[in-house]
């Protein structure tokens, strides 16, 4: 048996590089040898590293190089009621974070959302995106491939489910600047975030619109996705999951638990987060739904750069008959159960605090329901968070909580 010592001195040698250790010795040695040799070169200690709570095995198709594991506190909020289509009960929410007064201030909104009856959810839209973009030689060529795509897409479909046993090509949107094309493939990738599934898929239909129009594929993502990068498009179209959360909070519940009132509250989100954001130009126009999204992320082993397109969401706040009507639109909240991340055991754990890892039945709905989850828990955060600015508190919060 390999030990690591013995694997360090190979890689020192030049015989072994870094990414080769698991051919020669198993996944929990072949990090001991990169932390030896980390610790060699840089003077740190990696011991609080190198003590993780499942064999690196388990993380081999998460990461490469593996040296150990950061470790994020995991906290709960709620449990808070979820009335939603893919989950309709009370759910305590797993967030994982580094950020102080988080989890107290989306605890105190799920407080406040079960003093309501608990917050509706709903995802209204899904579709997982990736958009290839061709080169034509002029805009007649263009117009071609684009009356191509639109008269072909049984031909598309058909190539790109033949990758997949899940995936389903739901349609292809074309998109023309000068000698460019882009099409922007979309998917039911059921429960998974489908990232890796749809890209499979779609160079399998690139390679039918290659055969069969003049266009020449230069890149099997043109940007038009988006993937991990703020864009309107994501927040029109919607990518992943579009799902929403609203609850209607009495008078008396806003006065007695958030020490302010629902047309303060009102007034405060528009001046802030509506007007506020429209003047920054920004394309969230929300509190700090990132909070949450980052948080459940982490926790659920979702694809933390992809909390990019996750806090393209839309607050709102109105007062009717004297109560307060709160909800939160997420446009693009890229999710899955199944794959990347979620098969981490601690993440895995993360998914069994809502019941919702693995498979749904029907097909997607597990995955719906983290979005609903996701997007309830949003909610809390932000009714917490405007209702700490509208009663003056949000300084002495921290301060209270030695942030």
């Amino acid at each position: 048996m390999t030990d690591a010592a013995s694997l360090a001195d190979r890689v020192r040698e030049g015989e072994l590089r870094l990414h080769e250790l698991e051919a020669h010795a198993d996944a929990d040695v072949a990090a001991e040898a990169r932390r030896l040799l980390v610790e060699e070169q840089s003077g740190a200690s990696l011991d609080a590293v190198g003590n993780y709570g499942f064999p690196a095995e388990a993380a081999e198709t998460a990461i490469e190089n593996m040296v150990g594991t950061i470790q994020v506190p995991l906290g709960v909020a709620g449990p808070v009621t979820v009335n939603g289509a893919a989950v309709s009960e009370e759910k305590y929410l797993p967030l994982a974070t580094t950020e102080g007064a988080l989890l107290a201030s989306v605890n105190r909104g799920c407080s406040v959302i079960n003093s309501a009856g608990g917050a509706t959810a709903r995802v209204l839209k899904s579709g997982m995106t990736r958009a290839p973009v061709f080169r034509v030689a002029d805009v007649a060529e263009a117009e071609a491939l684009v009356s191509w795509t639109r008269d072909n897409f049984e031909a598309l479909k058909e190539a790109a489910e033949e990758t997949t046993n899940h995936g389903e090509l739901l349609d292809v949107t074309p998109y023309v600047v000068g000698n460019s094309v882009y099409l922007r493939f979309r998917y039911d990738s059921k429960d998974a975030m489908g990232m890796n599934m749809v890209t499979i898929a779609t160079e399998a239909a690139c390679d039918v619109v290659e055969s069969e129009t003049t266009g020449s594929l230069v890149a099997l993502s043109g940007n038009l996705c988006t993937d991990k990068k703020p864009a309107a498009i994501n927040a029109v179209e919607g990518r992943g999951r579009s799902v929403t959360a609203d609850v209607r909070i009495p008078r008396d519940v806003v006065e007695e638990r958030l020490h302010t009132t629902p047309e303060a509250i009102a007034e405060l989100n528009t001046r802030k987060n509506l007007v506020g954001s429209a003047k920054a130009a920004s394309l969230g126009f929300n509190a700090h739904v990132a909070n949450v999204v980052a948080a459940m992320f982490l926790a659920t082993g979702q694809d933390e750069a992809q909390v990019v397109e996750g806090a393209n969401a839309i607050t709102t706040a109105e007062v009717q008959d004297g109560d307060l009507y709160v909800s939160v639109s997420l446009a693009s909240l890229e999710v899955g159960t199944i794959g990347g991340g979620t098969k981490l055991p601690t993440q895995a754990e993360g998914l069994d605090i809502l019941g919702i890892r693995g498979g749904g039945d029907p097909a997607g709905s597990n995955a719906d329901a983290l979005a609903e989850c996701i997007a309830v828990g949003s909610l809390a955060g932000e009714l917490s968070l405007l209702s700490a600015l509208a009663s003056r508190h949000l300084s002495s919060a921290h301060a209270k909580l030695g942030r």
